[in-house]
């Protein structure tokens, strides 16, 4: 909680809260990416060629907030580009906080990734991020995005989302025997632009790993459970294992309304989530003692 003289960003965020942990502060570099997109790089030492994970938070949140994370990657060889979604964090519009202006943050976010990881692997950084080594993840909207920039050709060796969906048409269009939770009715057509299971036919089967809470009272359950059936469904008709897919959840955590972190099942969330970026991005050999 923010202290009587704590000084608030544009959004809301206490100063407090943006501050890194000084054993990140010393690795990480602020910049700005593809002509606009405010990013933070963590690399475990600015001297050699490491793997990469581009992460994406979720709505009403910044890239600062998830510091904990990114310290982790670098303890383990990894190195992190955290963005600002469109309307956040340092390019604030509080008309993208907002449930309406969700389906254009998430267009305009996927039309960014591209650039930003050109720009880190070509530009004034090139050397220290390894292009056969990337991988891209992304919490609530962040995920979303993640998910739905996998339907088209990518150069990924892996995926990390939580407390996401990759089924938009669900989440905005509930079955009639279930309530609807979103608070904004989109329109079809835009959602289905965004919408991941809309174009899963462009993802090429790579390793994933989602992991989210029964009891999520901002994106349902059910409609990630059901994206990932058909996702292992769409996995083995491409000849891939369906357990290439992980799906991790649990009935519920005590979190915020059971999405904002894993409550009591946090560290396991952790450790399984940087236990699988290592796995999969051969890390191990970088990673601190």
């Amino acid at each position: 909680m923010a202290g009587p003289t704590d000084t608030r960003d544009p959004s809301g965020w206490p100063a407090s809260a943006l501050r890194l942990a000084s054993a990140l502060q010393e690795r990480t570099r602020f910049t700005t990416l593809a002509g606009g997109v405010p990013a933070l790089l963590a690399h475990p030492d600015w001297r050699s060629r490491r793997p990469l994970v581009l992460w994406m938070h979720g709505r009403t949140s910044r890239k600062e907030i998830d510091s904990g994370r990114y310290l982790r990657y670098v303890r383990a060889g990894i190195a992190a580009c955290a963005i600002d979604l469109p309307g956040h964090g340092d390019r604030y519009d509080a008309s993208c906080q907002q449930p309406e202006g969700t389906l254009g943050m998430l267009e305009r976010a996927r039309g960014e990734v591209d650039g930003v990881l050109a720009e880190l692997l070509g530009g004034e950084h090139a050397g220290m991020f390894d292009a056969d080594r990337l991988a891209i993840g992304g919490m609530s909207a962040g995920g979303m995005v993640a998910l739905r920039r996998l339907c088209e050709p990518h150069r990924f060796r892996c995926a990390a989302v939580e407390a996401t969906t990759g089924c938009l048409e669900t989440l905005y269009f509930p079955p009639e025997d279930q309530p609807r939770r979103w608070p904004t009715l989109h329109d079809r057509d835009r959602v289905r632009v965004v919408d991941p299971r809309a174009h899963l036919g462009g993802f090429e089967p790579l390793p994933l790993l989602a992991m989210h809470s029964e009891a999520d009272a901002i994106v349902p359950f059910e409609s990630q459970a059901g994206f990932v059936r058909d996702l292992r469904t769409h996995y083995e008709a491409r000849s891939a294992a369906a357990s290439l897919v992980e799906f991790v959840h649990w009935s519920e955590t005590g979190a915020d309304s059971e999405h904002m972190g894993f409550g009591r099942h946090a560290h396991e969330a952790k450790l399984r989530h940087v236990e699988f970026l290592v796995g999969h991005l051969d890390a191990a050999s970088g990673a601190e003692a």
